[in-house]
């Protein structure tokens, strides 16, 4: 079942993502086979939030790897747990010193840009297959954006 997530998130970037343009940078670091595709299935908050800092740690100890797509697979699939969750990672990476070296992106089916209605079509830049974090080299994107 981990391989049908994985799956779908690798159509979802090449067809989506890259396929409309709606982030110029990816198709470079899928390409090069940069990308690191992660489930995390438990349902549970702390358990997302221990593989989500595994990831950091993997990133650390992998510099070949830009970036990791780590697709929680329940637990958040509400919107407004998914930003509980989203708010708590971020917190994470500030507190264990790694605000500045990478970033969390947000991606959901039902994600909702602060103060658009649900049917606004700016909305699915950031709508996913399933509910993902992104976490990314800030380095990786400063340099993409150079």
């Amino acid at each position: 079942m981990k391989n049908q997530y994985i799956q779908d998130t690798k159509k979802w970037v090449n067809n989506i993502v890259i396929g409309l343009n709606f982030c110029p940078f990816a198709s470079q670091a899928v390409l090069q086979n940069k990308v690191r595709y992660q489930v995390e299935d438990s349902g549970d908050m702390e358990k997302m939030l221990a593989k989500l800092f595994e990831e950091v740690l993997y990133l650390e100890g992998h510099e070949d790897i830009e970036t990791t797509l780590l697709v929680l697979t329940q637990g958040v699939e509400d919107w407004l747990e998914y930003l509980i969750l989203l708010d708590m990672g971020n917190e994470l990476l500030r507190n264990q010193g790694y605000e500045g070296t990478y970033q969390l992106a947000s991606f959901h089916p039902d994600y909702l840009f602060d103060g658009s209605q649900p049917d606004d079509p700016a909305n699915y830049t950031n709508r996913s297959p399933h509910p993902l974090l992104h976490l990314i080299r800030e380095e990786s994107l400063e340099a993409a954006i150079a």
